[in-house]
């Protein structure tokens, strides 16, 4: 399957193109390093892959691509539990392949966007380790809570939030007796923004891949930043009779806080300060699951354009022309005035377009996504029709013996 990525609208909302900025009608393109381009022969992708695919990219009409987590990591979430938000993990290369990476970017005219992921950090990064031990500031960088005091005298839980993946959202750690919250992998300590000195970090994550080079942000799990700090246990959802499903609750408490908003917004200014000392555009973009009225308010707090996954969310291989106009509509109905639209039906989180419908309609979907107005977002291997692939329990091991001689699974579709 060979699709024209050059495809597009001469005018959007009535705007000549050229008169956009240069995110606005992008067709961006996602890169899951791992599995795009192993460029050494040691199974792995990796940045020096990135690079000499390029010319691919241009060929096809893309304007930017967007890297998945490429930050050293031990991989228990394949990159999403990250142990240094200012490095490269040796898997992928080295911190010179990533800025020569940027360079020939540049050379071709392509923007770089980082996957940024401010929810939580890896258990084995400095500043858990730190918290662990209750150094100053780093004590604090991190949601603690002593639990509560059971009528034996034993300490429980401080509540039931639920895990994500599955379980309790909290675990006990001996050496601050007390116990941390992880929204997602017990591996994946949540961090606490409502700390000054976390949050100054972060924002100082922002600014050196900025002077790195790159020209934007995709922000991971937004929506999971901010908890309730009065702890209450969430209400029953009435979606499951498993208590150890996330669906078992209503997460009032835990997700889609106000916080979470005014948080972007800042890091919103961030960005939109550096552009104007360097004289650049950069573009944020926000993940979030959640209803079309929580997701719509990333547009009024910073966020350039919160990601559309309602092609992901509501397209079925037997969904007829109506359908697809009525979730086109909805999007284009709820989106403030003013605002670009954006267009995704695959990424690293779900099976791919041609396994998940046929060859026909996958190509369809694909071509109708860079007709429509505003960014088109295509998942690598999409535009040749890749399909779902097996992976042996042995190869998803190849990071962990060649790297750390240890074990983690991997079931990531390549």
């Amino acid at each position: 399957m060979k699709l024209l990525f050059t495809l597009g609208l001469l005018t959007f909302a009535g705007i000549p193109v050229n008169c956009l900025e240069w995110w606005q009608s992008m067709s961006l393109y996602q890169i899951y390093p791992r599995s795009f381009k192993d460029s050494d022969g040691d199974g792995v992708g990796d940045l020096k892959g990135i690079e000499e695919k390029l010319p691919h990219l241009v060929n096809l009409g893309v304007d930017a691509f967007w890297i998945s987590p490429t930050y050293p990591s031990p991989m228990i979430d394949f990159g999403y539990d990250i142990s240094d938000f200012k490095g490269v993990d040796p898997m992928f290369g080295t911190m010179e392949d990533f800025e020569n990476l940027i360079k020939t970017a540049q050379k071709l005219s392509l923007k770089v966007i980082m996957d940024y992921v401010p929810n939580h950090t890896s258990d084995q990064h400095e500043w858990f380790q730190k918290s662990l031990k209750n150094i100053a500031p780093y004590n604090d960088f991190y949601v603690w809570h002593p639990g509560k005091k059971l009528s034996n005298g034993t300490m429980a839980k401080p509540n039931n939030w639920l895990s994500v993946f599955g379980g309790p959202a909290w675990t006990w750690r001996d050496e601050r007796q007390a116990y941390y919250l992880h929204q997602f992998d017990s591996a994946q300590p949540d961090l606490n923004f409502h700390n000054e000195k976390l949050v100054q970090e972060m924002k100082d994550v922002l600014v050196f891949w900025l002077d790195k080079g790159v020209n934007g942000f995709r922000v991971d799990a937004i929506p999971h930043l901010f908890e309730n700090t009065s702890y209450l246990d969430e209400p029953l959802s009435g979606n499951t009779n498993d208590s150890d499903n996330y669906a078992y609750f209503d997460h009032i408490y835990t997700t889609n806080q106000h916080e979470n908003y005014e948080m972007v917004q800042q890091w919103r200014d961030v960005i939109d300060a550096y552009d104007a000392a360097n004289g650049v555009t950069s573009v944020m973009m926000t993940e979030a699951y959640a209803s079309p009225e929580l997701i719509m308010k990333y547009y009024d707090y910073g966020s350039h354009f919160p990601f559309n996954f309602f092609l992901i969310e509501n397209l079925g291989k037997d969904s007829n022309a109506s359908e697809y106009k009525n979730i086109i509509d909805t999007w284009m109905n709820n989106m403030p005035a003013g605002c670009t639209a954006n267009w995704v039906a695959g990424n690293h989180d779900r099976r791919r377009l041609v396994s998940r419908f046929d060859e026909n309609i996958a190509q369809a979907i694909s071509v109708m996504l860079l007709l429509l107005p505003g960014v088109s977002v295509t998942y690598n291997g999409e535009e040749i029709g890749m399909e779902d692939t097996w992976i042996s329990y042995e190869e998803t091991h190849i990071y962990n013996t060649l790297y750390t001689g240890t074990f983690v699974y991997d079931n990531s579709i390549i």
